[in-house]
């Protein structure tokens, strides 16, 4: 509200620029008043008053009928009474325009009290409810009125004052502190805000706007506005700063619309001056034309003035607040200022303006930076204002184009598409070097950058040379011609800077239109080699031609983005719909061109590879819907044709799959393919029988020659392939190939190529057969009652269980096979042995568990020796290599291969870990080497770990305690072999090594400790217990053997909570004997002083104060043990024994609800407690190190909520 303003002094004076001042003699709302009331009588004063609250009245009166429709009683009934310009604009019930014209009714009969009404519009839109007075300043020198513009806090009344001028007056706000930042109106969240928002935006436009004609320029309304506004932008409040900022920046680009019209009415008037001028005879003049003249000067200089109200408006708070430590204020004033370039660049399109959107650009919000980048965009679109961005670019272009590598996506794309257009728009501006780097963002991972990076490709690539225009009604065959010269265009390209096909679809601007003309794509493959074409693409663009194609079909069928481009995103029924059309047009072109394709290209591994992929997403349904099945004979006879010439694993697969797809028994070609499926293995088991027939004829295998054994295994990877996806019992592969891996056993000699597809093979005929035993199982029905029916049965289930005990044994025997081969010369048949080895495991050990009891006869777990042996093979494999030679010599692509194989086969050796088919204590092996094989295996070692404490929190815990003790044994044997005594333990590389790996331990807790208190107290007992256990070698015999590992557990400390600290800082206490409380000094100490200080929280460096807390402990009583009842937050009693003096006494015992944070010691029962009185608070302090004193309230209170202490006698126990 406006309150009665303090008097002011003669008002008799004049203002600084001559006019005689004049007192406002009115109020405005709330029967607030503003007035000169030096010289004043209380009858004046109540004549004042009077006229105030008429001027009120009338107001009220007419904001009220024009808020008020005309045409509803009802609602006129039930609408809020609005009152002042801030009630009806938070309202919103009104016309805009409507509010306006009121108050500029009200200006026109009382401009101060209409100004006082829009000032307090302005305070209540900043959530400010409290009270402005206003002074007038005409009697006031400079120096005076710079000493009032203060803000203060009054601490006696707790009220908050801030000074504005706002021309004529001294605004005084006064607020209680409640006034908080995030409370504001524009800040406020919910719908009703953002509706208030919008219409204060609006209110200050249209202010504007119906001003224009009339009051804007009598110098007296922006005078008030902006030294009201400047004066907001400059307090301490953020409410005031936003709200001021905001409306100023609208108020200009109001301005900026304004000053647009005037042009259209200088023109008018120019030419109503030009016409009426000739019209008048040459030397005379006429009233008309006098008029008009004054019109026209009148209009050209009310550009003039509006120009320095927006430079009063621009300096007053743009430059203060663009860079206000708010992000929403900076928003504000850079996305205004971007509309004002494009809207009236005469007056702001140069370096003085510009330079402000060049220096955000460095801004640290995102939100900043991409309006700053939407702004120039704006630019950039209208080659008519480039030419005024030359030093700009010069400055700013680096930085827009390294803003393509921010780490907001959406800043990314924004900066993507600016750089396009400075490419298209600006020559030379961008060099080729920053064009080739935009590129490379085809494959990036957010599509939106990707599409834009490959508009600005296609752009660059596909532009003609000068002077050249597309035909705009070219024939059919130029089109060709011309898409085909495009096309190899962006084959090169990516040729020369990696190609990944199914990223560059997703890059396209319109993706459907390369995977929608599926007639285009066959014929550029159709027409590569054909008549009058000539060499239309080299060896190498037909392969990436053919990768182009298979991956459009792909996106065609599937429509899900490639892995790391975000996720399976959900069709609509439409889409869908649309989706199955046109893989349905997809499938009609290539079931008739594929297998041409195949002809031409048989010879060619990776085209055929690729070719192959295509029938996999075929609308089979076509074949017989469109009366095609003579093209899907065609594709059989050239797939038969391509297993017989072919003997590369991928194309094999490939054919399996094309062969397992075609087969479905759904299907209405199902007959057809099956019969030319069995066709075929017919002819492979027959030449294979013959072969492995001849093999065992020659001396047992051992007289036939290296081609003889080629053909064996050139058939047996083909028989390989079909096995895994097609089940091939009937034809006993798998006996055959036992017999192969039984030679190699006892004999050897074969090469890995036979002995890899055997092994292979044996282990995909075990598989089957085993589905076939669970699904004649499964199928069982029980039938009648009748003897028959159950002799039957019987004698099935003793069929059955004589087919599960052949089945054992092919599986015992295979295992055994596997488990010899570990130690096979090869490396690659061993290494396969081992993985296969780890898949028949992991099948075998969950045998018997959900299904029938006879499957029991198949359940095997591994014994400790083949557990060993099998650490030992990753070891060996794995972690043995990595430090080798020609390891670390090798080329890149081969020591990814090599990396990608080590992969594998600890992956492999993980799930038997996490699938509880080993010990869990075998995993300490392989945390070993997290560190110094973390970018290689560190995904797959923190996963085992997280799966792992899924399985057993606890176990898993002591996997990794035991992994730092084994660790930290194997530094302490090196440090005293190599008699480094006089060098600290803690000090080395080594150790450092295991502090980290404990550190990356803890990390993989998380941040629910909760969750895992139990298993973070467990690792702090052993610990403790590994630090104090064994015989010291140290001259000092008292000294710990192993206390520098307390140093190491130190880093499980933060996982700890508060209560647990303080109970595993008693259990560290047990160990702390009487001789160690009068030496624990020095640097071998330092370890204990660490620990005790992540237990506590007291500082690292302060020995003596700990020294002397351990000090403090009374002498130990062997016949008392203090117990400890800890309480959980579920009510939960936990009991702790802690024996006041020695290890011996001490045993750990588990808990239901922290098993390793009970400390294991014998049973309490209430008959074993001593009726003598506890200790008290006093005695309790000096044992945990702190005094009463020094211990917070709040944990004082913990301490005397959350633990009892008795006394026990020991005896009891």
């Amino acid at each position: 509200m406006i309150a009665e303003p303090s008097p002011a002094s003669d008002t008799s004076q004049k203002e600084n620029d001559g006019q005689e001042a004049t007192a406002p003699a009115s109020a405005v709302q709330n029967g607030g008043c503003v007035k000169n009331s030096s010289n004043s009588t209380p009858k004046e004063r109540k004549k004042v008053q009077e006229q105030c609250e008429n001027v009120r009245k009338k107001n009220i009166s007419r904001r009220k009928r024009s808020s008020q429709p005309e045409n509803d009683e009802d609602e006129v009934e039930e609408m809020v009474e609005a009152v002042t310009l801030f009630e009806v604009v938070s309202l919103g019930k009104r016309a805009m325009q409507s509010v306006v014209d009121d108050w500029i009714e009200a200006y026109k009969e009382d401009r101060d009290l209409a100004l006082l009404d829009l000032i307090n519009f302005f305070i209540q839109c900043s959530g400010c409810q409290g009270m402005v007075t206003a002074e007038m300043y005409q009697s006031l020198h400079s120096s005076d009125i710079l000493k009032k513009m203060i803000e203060k806090f009054d601490e006696e009344t707790g009220l908050q004052y801030k000074r504005i001028m706002a021309r004529p007056w001294i605004l005084t706000v006064t607020w209680p502190m409640e006034l908080e930042d995030e409370g504001y109106p524009l800040v406020k969240p919910g719908p009703h805000w953002k509706k208030f928002k919008a219409n204060f935006c609006e209110f200050t436009a249209v202010l504007i706007q119906q001003c224009q004609y009339s009051i804007l320029y009598d110098g007296y309304l922006m005078n008030t506005i902006t030294s009201l506004l400047s004066g907001l932008t400059g307090s301490v409040v953020r409410a005031f700063r936003h709200t001021s900022t905001l409306a100023a920046m609208k108020l200009v680009t109001a301005l900026v619309s304004v000053i647009q019209n005037l042009d259209v009415s200088i023109h008018n008037a120019q030419q109503l001056y030009e016409v009426e001028k000739n019209r008048t005879p040459e030397g005379e003049t006429g009233p008309r034309l006098d008029e008009l003249d004054r019109k026209r000067k009148e209009c050209q200089q009310k550009p003039v003035e509006i120009e320095n109200m927006m430079n009063a408006l621009f300096k007053g708070t743009f430059v203060q607040r663009y860079r206000d430590v708010i992000p929403e204020i900076r928003i504000v004033c850079i996305e205004e200022m971007g509309s004002w370039l494009k809207l009236y660049p005469n007056m702001f399109l140069n370096d003085s303006y510009l330079k402000y959107v060049g220096w955000m650009l460095y801004d640290k919000q995102a939100e900043v930076r991409l309006k700053c980048l939407q702004g120039l965009r704006g630019l950039y679109e209208h080659k008519e204002l480039i030419f005024k961005m030359g030093l700009f670019n010069t400055r700013f272009k680096s930085r827009i184009v390294s803003m393509t590598t921010d780490k907001e996506p959406e800043v990314a794309v924004e900066a993507m598409k600016l750089v396009m257009l400075m490419v298209l728009n600006c020559e030379n501006t961008v060099s080729s070097e920053e064009c080739e780097a935009m590129y490379h963002f085809v494959y990036a991972t957010y599509r939106p950058l990707a599409v834009v990076a490959g508009e600005l490709l296609c752009k660059r690539l596909f532009c003609l040379p000068s002077g050249e225009e597309e035909p705009p009604n070219a024939k059919k065959k130029n089109k060709f011609v011309y898409s085909l010269r495009r096309l190899k265009k962006l084959i090169t390209f990516f040729l020369n800077h990696g190609f990944r096909g199914r990223w560059l679809i997703l890059s396209r601007d319109h993706p459907e239109a390369m995977e929608s003309n599926w007639n285009t794509h066959s014929k550029f493959e159709a027409s590569l080699s054909g008549p009058g074409m000539g060499q239309a693409f080299t060896d190498a663009q037909e392969s990436v031609l053919v990768e182009i194609i298979a991956a459009a079909v792909r996106q065609t069928a599937e429509g899900h983005p490639p892995v790391g481009r975000g996720s399976r995103k959900t069709l609509t029924a439409k889409e869908r719909k649309t989706q199955m059309e046109e893989c349905a047009r997809m499938t009609e072109r290539f079931i008739i061109v594929l297998p041409e394709l195949l002809a031409k290209y048989s010879s060619d591994t990776e085209k055929v590879t690729n070719f192959l992929q295509i029938p996999q997403y075929y609308n089979l349904n076509v074949y017989v819907a469109g009366r095609l099945e003579q093209y899907l004979d065609a594709l059989l006879t050239e797939m038969k044709e391509l297993v017989h010439r072919h003997t590369d694993l991928n194309v094999l697969e490939a054919c399996s799959k094309v062969y397992s797809i075609l087969c479905g028994e759904q299907l209405a070609i199902y007959p057809f393919v099956s019969e030319a499926l069995h066709h075929l293995i017919d002819e492979m088991v027959m030449d294979f029988s013959q072969l492995i027939g001849e093999f065992f004829q020659e001396e047992d295998g051992l007289g036939v020659n290296e081609e003889h054994i080629f053909r064996m295994s050139c058939i047996l990877k083909k028989l390989t392939a079909f096995h895994n996806a097609h089940d091939l019992t009937r034809w006993h592969i798998g006996d055959w190939t036992l017999k192969i891996l039984n030679f190699e056993k006892e004999n050897g000699g074969l090469p890995a190529e036979t002995l890899i597809p055997a092994l292979q093979c044996s282990y995909f005929a075990l598989l089957w057969q085993l589905e076939l035993v669970t699904e004649s199982l499964v199928t069982e029905t029980p039938s009648s009652q009748g003897l028959n029916s159950r002799c039957g049965r019987e004698e099935r289930h003793w069929e059955e269980k004589e087919t599960l005990s052949e089945l054992s044994e092919k599986m015992t025997c295979f295992r055994l096979i596997c488990e010899s081969y570990l130690n096979h010369h090869n490396k690659d048949v061993s290494e396969k042995a081992f993985i296969l080895l780890c898949d028949l495991l992991i099948v075998l050990s969950h045998q018997g568990v959900d299904e029938d009891e006879d499957f029991s006869l198949l359940k095997f777990l591994p014994d400790h020796d083949l557990q060993s042996r099998m650490i030992e093979f990753v070891k060996d494999h794995v972690f043995g290599e990595n430090n080798l030679p020609e390891e670390m010599n090798r080329e890149e692509a081969h020591r990814l291969d090599s990396v990608y194989r080590k992969r594998i086969i600890l992956a492999e050796y993980c799930k038997l870990i996490a699938y509880n088919v080993v010990e869990m204590m075998t995993a300490v092996e392989i945390y070993k080497h997290y560190m110094q094989t973390y970018h290689d295996f560190g995904d797959i070692i923190k996963e085992t770990i997280n799966r792992t404490r899924h399985n057993d929190k606890i176990e898993s815990a002591r996997t990794l305690i035991v992994c730092l003790q084994e660790l930290y044994q194997n530094h302490m044997a090196t440090y005293r072999s190599n008699n480094s005594r006089k060098k600290q333990v803690d000090s080395s590389a080594s150790f450092a090594s295991i502090k980290e790996l404990a550190r990356r331990f803890s990390l993989t807790f998380g941040w629910d400790q909760m969750n895992s208190r139990e298993s973070i107290a467990m690792i702090h007992k052993e610990g403790i217990d590994f630090a104090f256990h064994g015989d010291s070698q140290d001259i000092d015999y008292y000294l710990p053997p192993n206390l520098t590992f307390l140093a190491i557990i130190s880093e499980f400390s933060n996982k700890l909570l508060k209560p647990d600290k303080k109970l595993v800082y008693y259990y560290l206490q047990e160990f702390v004997t009487d001789h160690m409380l009068l030496t624990c000094k020095g640097e071998k100490w330092h370890p204990l002083y660490c620990y005790r200080s992540s237990l506590i929280g007291t500082d690292d460096d302060a020995e003596s104060t700990i020294a002397s807390s351990f000090r403090e402990w009374p002498p130990p009583d062997k016949s008392k043990v203090f117990a400890t009842k800890r309480k959980f937050s579920d009510g939960s009693i936990m009991d702790i024994s802690l024996p006041g003096s020695s290890r011996q006494t001490m045993d750990l015992q588990s808990d239901s609800q922290l098993s390793y944070f009970s400390w294991k010691s014998k049973t309490v029962t209430s008959e074993d407690i001593v009726d003598e009185p506890g200790p008290t608070e006093q005695d309790i302090a000096p044992r945990m190190g702190d005094s009463p004193e020094s211990l917070h309230e709040e944990e004082t209170e913990e301490l005397n909520e959350d633990i009892d202490v008795v006394e026990i006698d020991e005896g009891n126990l």
